[in-house]
């Protein structure tokens, strides 16, 4: 039984249901977090004058709010990873889009802790490590239906969910460069023995640039 001041236990309890009860608190917990940060964002763009004097009431500490609140407002709902904490999420809030999916991405596949990413962030910060740019990808937003397909087509190829994806896109991505009038043009008007002749050969040729950038 849950209390305000603690968990009460029965005397006798099966490994298992202490094991499922761990887990229940643990997602409670870490969920509690979220939930009252978009409590407090709520409260503040709609009940303007008056979402202090409920913070109040219900005995919460503003500061804490406000930092719950900070982060929640960095993620959109489709952008939080449900198998990572909400510290996961504070360590990379206050770093860019692209970077924040980034990080994210690495501590879910790697299954990082909180402390790992925090060290993995700081370690490419260290001077004399070189910055690298990359273009910022879009956070997408599938459906569950589609990333259990995703994942299905994935599996039947032997291939992990994100090298799927990445080689499903750039095998579009070369059959579309194919398909450019000017491409077809060019390849087939410049060609030179041993260069390629026809417009397929050409996005061939294309692969290495296309996997460099």
């Amino acid at each position: 039984m849950v209390t305000r001041v603690g968990l009460e236990l029965p005397a006798t309890l099966e490994f298992g249901a202490w094991e499922q009860a761990g887990l229940k608190i643990a997602r409670i917990a870490d969920s509690s977090a979220w939930c009252l940060g978009d409590w407090l964002i709520y409260g503040q763009n709609v009940y303007a004058g008056r979402y202090r004097h409920a913070v109040a009431m219900a005995g919460l500490d503003y500061q804490t709010l406000r930092n719950y609140a900070w982060v929640a407002r960095r993620f959109e709902l489709c952008r939080r990873r449900e198998g990572l904490s909400f510290q996961h999420h504070a360590e990379v809030a206050a770093l860019s889009v692209a970077d924040q999916d980034r990080w994210l991405d690495r501590a879910e596949q790697g299954g990082w802790s909180r402390n790992q990413l925090r060290s993995g962030i700081r370690a490419e910060r260290r001077p004399g490590r070189a910055a690298i740019e990359q273009p910022g990808l879009p956070r997408l937003c599938p459906a569950a239906e589609q990333v259990a397909k995703w994942r299905q087509a994935a599996e039947r190829r032997s291939q992990g969910l994100a090298d799927w994806i990445v080689a499903t896109l750039d095998s579009s991505a070369l059959r579309a460069l194919a398909d450019l009038p000017e491409l077809a043009e060019s390849s087939a008007g410049l060609a030179e023995p041993g260069e390629p002749s026809t417009a397929a050969e050409a996005a061939g040729r294309l692969r290495p640039l296309v996997n460099a950038g």
